[in-house]
């Protein structure tokens, strides 16, 4: 047998991995500055985080949901103090196309209604009704058949139009991950939140890459002051263990069967959340992850050759002139950079372990700088 080919593969074969450091097949080390699509939060192998799985582990590495596990509940209780969302319910499963398929899901139960409105440039994942609201073909198939209305990302207008008393759910990112990296405005999500109050429609936050403290804060929608009937949520609270979940505003009532998994929520993936939360609070990364995202995307803006620089915290997008594929590949091969891509042609995505120092992110700078100042002089 041998793997099914789907995934565009880099040229590395990672063997080990500490911090933000990657040590590839060839012996070389890497930085990275994708952590794997933004999975690694708190940084490769942190030692508090191996220590908890191990000793859960040893202890009760798994039971189904058919009995009482202590570790979700303690892992609701941390996040929900941690992300200021004390009074919703937590529902876990594994990964972020799943928890979307959930939230989704939940929203047609409690309003009897099938119509979604979605974002352009929007990514929710590959499973069937998670790819029926990203705004991408190619994802897509026969079965994602769905009442889906795409709408342009901040455009309150168009938002208008959609809207009815049809609609179960409107469903953007925290930030447009896969599209770019493209923010919505506080005053465009303010306005969801009042609108789909009037109608009866949920408001549903992707914070899936976005999430776990990348911009600064736990939540990217935290700073417009909305508070979003369901939060789906995955990638970086497990730091590289599957685990993920939706966040339930307290008026929505769960219904026994409504939702289920069978490894969701388990004691090992707990624990990896859990430790997640001890590091991002003990470490400061929130804060640090601010601080550096600052840095970067000012000093990126200086750079000659780079077009337009979009993001917040550790959660960045920059165009530039060429196509970035190319040198994507040269800041790999060349410098051992892992960097990521996004679906415009011209974009090099950054999305490193929010341990990032100010040493790695000056080292980026110069080699970016380095490699630019090339394409100009040829």
């Amino acid at each position: 047998m041998h793997m099914f080919d789907v995934y565009p593969l880099m040229p590395l074969a990672p063997v080990s991995a500490e911090g933000c450091w990657v040590r590839g097949a060839d012996g070389a080390r890497y930085l990275d500055l994708y952590g794997g699509h933004a999975v690694i939060s708190i940084g490769h192998t942190h030692p508090r985080f191996v220590e908890r799985l191990r000793a859960q582990a040893g202890t009760l590495p798994y039971y189904s949901n058919a009995v009482h596990i202590a570790e979700q509940h303690q892992y609701a209780a941390r996040l929900g103090a941690v992300s200021g969302l004390d009074d919703y319910a937590l529902f876990l499963c594994n990964s972020g196309a799943e928890a979307n398929e959930n939230a989704l899901k939940l929203a047609a139960i409690h309003t009897g209604r099938r119509r979604v409105l979605a974002c352009v440039r929007a990514f929710h994942g590959r499973t069937a009704l998670a790819a029926a609201v990203t705004d991408s073909s190619p994802r897509s198939a026969s079965l994602c058949a769905a009442d889906v209305t795409f709408i342009p990302l901040n455009d309150a207008a168009a938002f208008e139009r959609a809207l009815g008393d049809d609609v179960a759910c409107v469903i953007l990112e925290g930030v447009q991950g896969v599209g770019g990296v493209y923010e919505p405005e506080d005053d465009f999500l303010r306005l969801l939140r009042r609108r789909c109050s009037e109608v009866g429609a949920l408001l549903l936050l992707d914070e899936v890459q976005s999430g776990c403290g990348r911009t600064g804060d736990y939540f990217a929608f935290a700073r417009s002051g909305v508070r979003p009937d369901l939060i789906s949520i995955a990638k970086g609270i497990g730091n590289g263990f599957p685990l993920a979940g939706v966040c339930i505003a307290p008026h929505i009532e769960p219904r026994h069967g409504a939702l289920g998994s069978t490894f969701g929520g388990g004691p090992l993936a707990c624990a990896a959340g859990l430790a997640v939360l001890d590091v991002l609070q003990a470490e400061d990364l929130q804060a640090r992850a601010a601080r550096t995202g600052a840095w970067l995307l000012d000093a990126l803006r200086r750079i000659e050759g780079v077009r337009e620089v979009r993001g917040r915290g550790l959660m960045i997008g920059f165009d530039v002139h060429g196509a970035a594929a190319p040198l994507r590949a040269r800041l790999l091969a060349g410098h051992h950079i892992i960097t990521g891509s996004a679906s415009g042609a011209h974009t090099v995505r950054l999305l490193p372990p929010l341990c990032l120092d100010d040493e790695q992110a000056q080292m980026f700078v110069h080699v970016l700088t380095q490699e630019l100042q090339k394409e100009t002089d040829e």
